[in-house]
């Protein structure tokens, strides 16, 4: 299964310097007293739960950001906390609770100076649990769409680049998906279907990599469906585009043994030879 584990980049240092532990030191050793949510200043609290963190309790420490923000509502801490709750979340693998929270944190404080950092986080969190191309994709496009949300709200953020990078690997995966579709309907001779999904990678995900392939089959299930013109402008599209592919290799072949017509196979057939001559010569 392809992972799409990537870690959010600047977390740490967004920790460190936004999110710096308050003043005075939390009680080390009450391990039971950390976690038994009593009343406490928001100090006390906060740090407790950035002892937590620290000692990678994250779950622990998710609990104890929350903490601060139900007992200290008014606090400027409160704010922070709701964002360090959804990074722990986050960290804990708790990818529905760390939406949850960033969600909280930007619906109450959309303007902050972090809500970028929020927004990112969701698409995170979306990103980490893509599923291979043999799994329902459901979770692929909400996190092609976070992804899109953070790029169209802060095109000059920190988080953009990464975003940008990421949102081609989406679309890559997402034209994965429709291709394994497609090949399962034309193992199944099912080719008006599997010409419908080669086609939505061709149209939709033109920038990834699976489009070469897409237009061989394309080709294929054309002549199967017996309409060589159709066949003939999917191949010179590749052969215009990908002329040293093997995919390029292949509808060719496919064209001068099902659909020899003088004018279409003589047309492949020159073109073939060039490509060949030029690659042979570089």
């Amino acid at each position: 299964m392809q992972r799409f584990a990537s870690r959010p980049i600047l977390l740490a240092a967004l920790v460190a310097s936004v999110f710096a532990p308050l003043a005075g030191c939390a009680n080390k050793g009450k391990k039971k007293a950390d976690t038994t949510f009593i009343a406490r200043d928001v100090d006390t609290l906060y740090n407790l739960a950035r002892d937590r963190l620290d000692k990678k309790q994250y779950k622990i420490a998710a609990q104890l950001f929350d903490e601060v923000e139900r007992q200290h509502p008014y606090s400027v801490w409160a704010r922070r906390a709701e964002l360090m709750s959804a990074y722990s979340y986050y960290l804990a693998r708790d990818y529905n609770s760390s939406i949850a929270s960033s969600q909280r944190f930007l619906s109450i404080h959309p303007g902050n100076r972090d809500a970028a950092y929020g927004y990112y986080l969701i698409a995170i969190d979306y990103y980490e649990q893509i599923n291979d191309v043999t799994r329902d994709q459901k979770i692929t496009q909400q996190a092609l769409d976070a992804l899109g949300e953070l790029v169209r709200r802060y095109p000059n953020s920190r988080y953009a680049a990464d975003a940008r990078l990421k949102i081609d690997l989406v679309n890559d995966h997402l034209a994965g998906k429709e291709m394994e579709i497609g090949r399962f309907y034309e193992r199944r001779s099912e080719w008006l279907a599997a010409v419908i999904r080669f086609r939505i990678v061709i149209d939709t995900y033109q920038t990834t990599t699976h489009v070469p392939e897409a237009l061989e089959r394309l080709t294929e299930s054309y002549l199967a469906l017996g309409v060589p013109a159709e066949a003939q402008k999917a191949a010179a599209v590749l052969g215009n585009n990908y002329p040293g592919s093997k995919w390029y290799a292949r509808a060719f072949n496919l064209m001068n043994k099902k659909a020899p017509t003088a004018g279409e196979a003589k047309g492949h057939k020159a073109k073939h030879e060039k490509h060949e001559k030029k690659a042979k010569g570089a």
